[in-house]
């Protein structure tokens, strides 16, 4: 671990994505390893999670955004306020990689850095009969034309979904900090929640 990854003990994650990606779900898998077959509409929520190692704390804070495009400002400030970017698309949704594209440009140029440490979800791997974009066609755009890391997963069947935020933490210069183990040993801490009625979904490949 790097000096510097020793006295910094906050990090902020930041999630964005088109609606219905399945966003809240990653989040919520990889907090409290749980699926809601419901979907949420989020405007944004923020969830927190506190890591000991060695007795030094970690607080992890993730950012939970809006799928929609009407509250560009909220967006911003998200994301000048946020360490690392965890960019969500369904591979049964196309056009959720399109926006992918634009989320990225529009990091960069909040943030100023093209070196800016981004993670490129591609969610519900589980939903194999209505796939339509294939990681071949993703993973080369992502690793060698962006340079960023790409994560194959899956809220619902919890398919590297730990793997997706090791990454992220690893992209957030903190790579010891992360270990599976710990986070199954530590207390939940309360979240920040949006006060927005849920709406109901029949199929499940939309939500997970």
């Amino acid at each position: 671990m790097t000096l510097e990854a020793k006295e910094r003990t906050n990090v902020r994650l930041v999630f964005l994505g088109a609606a219905g990606v399945g966003k809240t779900a990653l989040i919520q898998r990889f907090l409290e390893d749980t699926f809601e077959p419901k979907h949420h509409r989020t405007v944004e929520e923020l969830h927190r999670k506190e890591l000991e190692v060695g007795g030094i704390k970690l607080n992890i804070n993730i950012m939970d955004t809006s799928g929609s495009y009407s509250f560009p400002a909220m967006r911003r400030l998200s994301i000048q306020n946020s360490d690392a970017f965890a960019l969500v698309y369904a591979v049964n949704d196309p056009a959720s990689l399109e926006a992918v594209k634009h989320l990225r440009d529009e990091i960069l140029e909040v943030k100023e850095d093209k070196y800016t440490p981004i993670v490129v979800i591609a969610n519900k791997i589980d939903c194999h009969r209505e796939r339509q974009v294939l990681s071949e066609d993703v993973l080369s755009t992502v690793e060698l034309e962006w340079n960023n890391s790409f994560v194959e997963a899956s809220a619902k069947d919890n398919i590297n979904v730990l793997q997706a935020f090791r990454e992220l933490l690893q992209q957030a210069n903190m790579p010891g900090w992360f270990s599976p183990a710990l986070f199954h040993k530590q207390e939940k801490t309360p979240k920040v929640k949006s006060k927005i009625s849920p709406m109901n979904m029949t199929n499940s490949c939309l939500l997970s």
